[in-house]
């Protein structure tokens, strides 16, 4: 929420008790001077330094009378004092109370609650719209963690169905052909090996469980371009490569398989023909730039924007051999938000998608680190 600029909470504490004390030290002040006017005319002159001397001299009733009277009076100053900073205190920390309830309310009950403090801007509404945020925050990954769970099912529990319908045609049919049932097992099982797999490498980059070191985006990406390239070869797609050496910090396996995954991705959703897969590196303005784009039908915007999710395929597959498990891209933007780099998917106007991999570049390695 944008707020005007409002006066800090410290400040208005000071301001509210520093007021109370004028008004309390007032009272004093009157009280004092009631009681040394007493024994005076009624007149409403100030009383002197007669008066003084003349309320405690020796022999005089003054102290007498004065003391237990102060003493009541300081005794009414306690109370108004500690009744009075009761309220103003209450007043000032009602938004830290309001706060304290919405926290027991969210840990009991839904995370689509919202403070939504009202006022100007001060440090009680500072927090409470972070507590706003990091809520909005949450409930966002909750939802997010719950689709991928019934998504991940979802998706493991197709091979199990398919290994339990070809058990069961085996065991009603004993003429069956063995050889060719355990090819199909081998290959379903092959596939939720490699789903796996890939659950386990996300939740791996989601957790920063890794060693950084000096990485060269630039080798990285002849690496998994020389990898790739009878995969290429075969479905007549080229690979080219260019731009200068791009050092960031990082995971070495990650930032591989990050590169793997976008020339994989490019070189799946591609021309059936003579398509053309180009992978650029470079280092702009402190940043470690990987770009990756190849040809392919027109996406639209909106479907470019949903290629990061868990499960989402943008398109069939046109020379792999599978239609894949939708988690290629997801793996690349858990391992770039992984390393604090940003990724950014964009449609080619000729068609096909160009893919941007932001890294903090890394500074030059000291003496005695390895590059």
């Amino acid at each position: 929420m944008d707020r005007r600029q409002g006066l800090s909470v410290r400040l208005k504490l000071t301001l509210s008790y520093a007021g109370f004390l004028v008004i309390a030290g007032a009272l004093l002040l009157a009280a004092v001077w009631v009681f040394l006017l007493r024994g005076r005319s009624n007149s409403l002159e100030a009383p002197g330094r007669s008066d003084f001397l003349r309320v405690f001299a020796p022999g005089s009733f003054g102290p007498v009378v004065f003391v237990p009277a102060g003493i009541l009076v300081l005794a009414f100053l306690l109370v108004f004092g500690l009744v009075g900073g009761w309220i103003l205190a209450g007043r000032m920390l009602a938004p830290l109370t309001r706060i304290t309830d919405a926290t027991r309310r969210v840990a009991n009950g839904p995370l689509s609650y919202r403070i939504r403090l009202p006022g100007r801007r001060d440090e009680f509404r500072e927090l409470a719209d972070s507590f706003d945020t990091m809520l909005a925050q949450l409930e966002a990954h909750v939802a997010e963690q719950q689709r991928f769970a019934a998504n991940a099912s979802h998706e493991l529990r197709t091979p199990l169905a398919v290994t339990q319908a070809l058990l069961d045609v085996a065991r009603n049919d004993p003429h069956h052909d063995t050889c060719r049932l355990v090819e199909r097992l081998r290959a379903v099982n092959t596939r939720a090996i490699d789903l796996t797999e890939a659950l386990l490498l996300l939740s791996r980059a989601n957790q920063r469980s890794f060693t950084r070191e000096h990485v060269d985006l630039s080798l990285l990406a002849e690496e998994a371009a020389e990898t790739l390239l009878p995969l290429a070869e075969k479905h007549g797609v080229a690979i080219e490569t260019s731009g200068d050496m791009s050092a960031a910090t990082g995971s070495p396996t990650l930032l591989l398989q990050m590169t793997m995954n976008l020339l994989h991705n490019a070189i799946g959703h591609n021309l059936p023909e003579r398509g053309t897969v180009r992978v650029r590196t470079g280092v702009r303005a402190d940043t470690a730039v990987l770009t990756v784009e190849n040809t392919g039908e027109k996406l639209t915007s909106e479907l470019v924007a949903t290629l990061t999710e868990p499960f989402q395929r943008g398109s069939e597959r046109l020379h792999t051999g599978h239609a894949g498990f939708g988690l290629g891209l997801a793996i690349v933007k858990s391992i770039v938000q992984a390393h604090d780099g940003t990724l950014t998917l964009a449609p080619r106007p000729a068609g096909g998608l160009r893919v941007t991999v932001r890294l903090p570049a890394a500074s030059a390695p000291r003496d005695g680190e390895q590059a």
